[in-house]
């Protein structure tokens, strides 16, 4: 979903003091501090920049659409808040978000639903790099990193003082956003200091808009024409009358406070955010068995009985007042700095501590409605899909991260050596544990080198890791006595929670550990034809070992109404790479075109439920055990009505 605004308005106020922005900036050599080669040619390096004005101008975005107007870059939307970037095809966990060059460590690469945690306001760039430069920062950047540079930490001292305001508003959905900042030196500190506040309601949508869920329902239910006017109606109901996209909207508090000291000596900082954000999620995909399934077990078996309840405004009742949605909470405290030396051998020794606590808690409830619909039998059929409230499920990530580069360049010949350290503990829990806690270890060791052939310019990354999760593979197990046991307690209403607690599947954890050592290499040979005309040639095998969600997740996913489930035999994916591209600039005029293969071995992906095996999953079971609760068992096959999604592995060719 694109946003259309019908208009926005915008103000920057810039005090008389200082200018943030550079006029002096070349359009073909910009400071690129994702590059170790400091001054990057973007003719020939695979880099885009976008200015921290640019970034102002275009307003209230999500990460994904403020570059996905870059060549090779797109963006997956998931609502106004949600939205991730695409490099060549790839996102997820093989396109890296960093900020200030350490890996952003939220969740976000772990579902699309899920918002990527970093202000964009009183920003110096966004740089999108691949190349052999990009693997100095994270493990398995496949298809690339984001890197968002901010000002929070100066590097030189500031000069007086200075400061913005920024405020906008958007008519397309009552929307209002404000961001200010301050920085200025006291007795010889800078000091800097950014706030930004967004506040967006519910998308106005055209009347009679409908939204479809499934582009397969009306293949599926082509025959029956009755129920589809009266479905097709209710979605009328759900869109026509409030003119609204229900759970569209977007609210978000961002602080940054940065301090930092500079001299001959280089420069030592400290920072601090806190970022709260809670938005919808409208996008609510209906699993097999969930929408139709349950429509096919109302026309069967409640039709007759229910008749009057459910016709027409069932699915209205179901999916247009349900509220789906996500609130995350995070503190990054950062301590970064840089010392020169007077080594003939080494130059400066950069390094960054960061420590994050980050909460994200999906949720879903519905409006209170129907109360007399839902009493009884009927209300535990509805259970599955959520009831009145479900969740929340909360996605907890804790890490720590040390990175430390040597600078051992000598004249034009780049050399960067880079040691990464970093501690993760994820956790997913649910009205179970769904992930238990996992605990990651990542070591690396990274070495980049720039060298001036004369002919060519060579660039090389070269990068090994050591990776150790450490955590539980979790499944349902049922409990073989339930039957000696219903007989004894179905007819005793005192007894009656006893025995729905003591009849539930409890999950079974067993302690197992993932740890790979893997290489990853990638070269860029650049030269320029002439004054206009660039061409360079790129080669790359990068390692990407399985994520912590990959290995160990088992259970509910709401907002993607998807039961995932891991898997801890997954192997290393490898991908292998070429990349020839041309550049032309000059008379006012830019163009690229690029021609690349990248095929990947072992690529991890989650693999939805078809219909047909959905359906033949649920005859298999159909006579496998007698149990007076059938219902109760076929909802754990059914996994609560959500759409059984595993990961699993093939070869892939982009």
């Amino acid at each position: 979903m694109r946003r259309t605004t019908a208009h926005a308005l915008a103000a920057l106020y810039m005090l008389p003091v200082a200018a943030i922005g550079n006029e002096d900036t070349l359009t073909e050599e910009v400071v690129v501090s994702a590059s170790f080669t400091g001054v990057t040619d973007l003719m020939t390096a695979p880099i885009h920049v976008l200015s921290g004005e640019d970034v102002a101008r275009a307003g209230v975005q999500s990460l994904g659409e403020h570059i996905d107007s870059l060549v090779g870059v797109s963006t997956a939307d998931f609502g106004a808040a949600a939205g991730q970037p695409i490099l060549r095809g790839l996102s997820g966990t093989r396109v890296k978000v960093l900020n200030n060059g350490t890996v952003i460590r939220d969740v976000s690469g772990l579902g699309p639903d899920h918002a990527i945690d970093a202000p964009l306001s009183d920003l110096q760039q966004i740089e999108v790099v691949r190349g052999p430069s990009a693997l100095m920062y994270s493990n398995g950047s496949v298809g690339g990193i984001v890197n968002i540079v901010d000002n929070t930490i100066p590097m030189t001292d500031l000069e007086g003082f200075s400061g913005f305001l920024g405020a906008e508003a958007q008519s397309i959905n009552d929307g209002e956003a404000i961001d200010l900042g301050l920085r200025g030196n006291v007795g010889g500190f800078n000091i800097t200091y950014s706030f930004q506040e967004q506040d967006l309601e519910n998308y106005e949508v055209p009347d009679n808009a409908v939204l479809h869920l499934d582009e397969e329902h009306d293949e599926e239910h082509h025959d029956e024409e009755h129920h589809e006017e009266d479905h097709d109606e209710g979605h009328h109901d759900e869109h026509g009358e409030t003119g609204e996209l229900a759970n569209s909207d977007f609210e978000s508090t961002a602080h940054r406070l940065g301090l930092s000291t500079t001299g001959d000596w280089g420069y030592v900082g400290v920072s601090y955010s806190d970022i709260n954000t809670t938005y919808g999620i409208p996008f609510h995909v209906e699993p097999p068995g969930g929408h139709d399934g349950h429509e096919e077990d109302h026309d069967d078996e409640h039709e007759e009985d229910h008749e009057g309840e459910h016709e027409g405004e069932n699915h209205h009742d179901e999916h247009g007042e349900e509220r789906v949605y996500a609130e995350t909470e995070s503190e990054t405290l950062v301590l970064r700095g840089s010392i020169n030396t007077s080594l003939p051998w080494l130059n400066s020794i950069d390094f960054a501590v960061k420590d994050t606590d980050y909460e994200l808690s999906e949720g879903h409830m519905e409006a209170e409605h129907g109360d007399e619909e839902h009493e009884g039998e009927d209300h535990d059929d509805h259970e599955g899909h959520g009831g009145a409230e479900h969740g929340p499920t909360v996605f907890s990530n804790e890490s720590t991260e040390l990175q430390i580069a040597l600078d051992l360049s000598s004249g034009e010949r780049i050399r960067r050596l880079v040691f990464n350290y970093a501690e993760e503990d994820m956790s997913i829990i649910g009205e179970e544990a769904f992930m238990a806690p996992v605990d990651s270890t990542e070591t690396t060791l990274g070495f980049f080198s720039s060298d001036d052939l004369g002919f060519a310019t060579l660039d090389l990354g070269v990068r090994f890791d050591q990776i150790e999760r450490d955590g539980f593979v979790s499944e349902m197990h049922h409990d073989e006595e339930h039957g000696e046991h219903e007989d004894e307690h179905e007819e005793e209403d005192h007894d009656e929670d006893h025995h729905d607690e003591h009849h539930e599947d409890e999950m079974v954890f067993e302690p197992q550990s993932f740890k790979e050592d893997v290489f990853s290499v990638a070269a860029a040979l650049s030269r320029n034809l002439n004054d206009y005309t660039s061409v360079s040639l790129g080669l790359s095998s990068v390692s990407k070992v399985p994520s912590a969600i990959e290995l160990y997740m088992n259970g509910e996913h709401l907002a993607t109404n998807r039961y995932e489930v891991g898997d801890i035999t997954l192997d290393t994916e490898r991908a292998d790479s070429v990349d020839l591209t041309f550049s032309f600039e000059g008379n006012g005029w830019y163009g690229k075109a690029s021609v690349y293969h990248n095929r990947i071995d072992n690529y991890i992906y989650l693999r939805d439920e078809l219909d047909d095996e959905h359906d033949a999953h649920m005859d298999d079971h159909d006579g496998e055990e007698e149990h007076d609760d059938e219902h109760h068992e076929e909802e754990h096959i059914d996994h609560g009505g959500l759409m059984l999604a595993e990961y699993k592995q093939r070869d892939a060719e982009f």
